[in-house]
């Protein structure tokens, strides 16, 4: 047997304990009805483990990454991945690039294992659903892994269009 197995899926298979969604969190909402915590039926899940939910991260970006560091067992079960979405603008000029670093040396200082941004604005992602043919490179980070936005499914960029944007730290 597998090391921290469980199982059977419904495949048959014995399968590693995860809490990672991987890029399921989009079709697994759509199964799912409301939550408690206000979340509606249908809606895409969070889109990792460690991954604030959309509109839920109301006390900034530095709270957020203190957070996101805290989450329990990440690595022990595969799902330390945590996406933070921030705008060009918010990281223009060597301002900018101090701020990237300082949000990840917080990260790390605070024993978080795994952040990925996206930095591309809201009104640009859905400028590309309005016009896929003039954003056919554009990728984004979707779960643990990277995608052009254009070709995903469309709840999955309604999700990533949804997630908070920070703009000014």
């Amino acid at each position: 047997t597998i090391h921290g197995s469980i199982g059977p899926d419904c495949f048959g298979y014995r399968t590693p304990l995860d809490a990672y969604s991987l890029s399921y969190h989009n079709y697994f909402g759509a199964l799912m009805g409301a939550l408690p915590n206000g979340r509606k039926a249908g809606v895409a899940l969070t889109d990792g483990s460690v991954s604030a939910t959309p509109g839920t991260d109301h006390e900034g970006i530095t709270a957020l990454i203190k957070a996101g560091a805290q989450a329990i067992d990440t690595v022990r079960y595969g799902a330390n991945h945590f996406n933070v979405k921030l705008t060009p603008a918010a990281l223009a000029g060597p301002a900018g690039e101090r701020l990237l670093v300082s949000l990840i040396k917080t990260y790390c200082d605070f024993d978080g294992s795994h952040i990925q941004f996206n930095c591309v604005s809201s009104e640009t992602l859905k400028d590309a659903q309005k016009k896929p043919e003039d954003y056919r490179n554009l990728v984004v980070r979707v779960a643990g892994f990277s995608a052009y936005f254009t070709r995903l499914d469309k709840g999955v960029q309604n999700e990533i269009v949804k997630r908070t944007e920070y703009n000014n730290f």
